[in-house]
């Protein structure tokens, strides 16, 4: 699967949960971990975790695509799944706040998202 399909397919994903302020960066310049990085929040631990696992069960089921890693789960203050090329981060907005990946990672050019409902 072509990384910009894991993309787009994710995105899609999380918008089916009702994720929101979803943002992509290309930190393919800086990071030799990943390609990818995509932000979206979820407005409880209920929400983080529907998001996240709707991600993860519809590339399984669909594309037969598991994640590397996952973790947080159990809490779902802040999850991440890690697809190597695409690390989707789900967070809480006062936890997205205080660990300010966007900022972390302000070097990196933001790409734009075009699907309908993303803000």
């Amino acid at each position: 699967m072509q990384t910009n399909e894991i993309v787009d397919l994710a995105v899609d994903f999380a918008l089916d949960k009702k994720g929101f302020d979803l943002k992509l960066f290309d930190v393919r310049e800086l990071s030799s971990l990943t390609d990818f990085l995509l932000i979206a929040s979820g407005r409880s631990d209920r929400q983080v975790q529907a998001i996240a696992e709707n991600i993860r069960s519809e590339f399984k089921h669909q594309h037969q695509l598991l994640p590397l890693a996952v973790e947080g789960m159990d809490q779902g203050r802040w999850v991440l799944l890690d697809y190597g090329d695409v690390m989707i981060h789900v967070f809480q907005p006062l936890v997205r706040e205080f660990y300010d990946l966007e900022g972390l990672w302000s070097e990196a050019p933001e790409v734009e998202l075009k699907q309908v409902g993303v803000e």
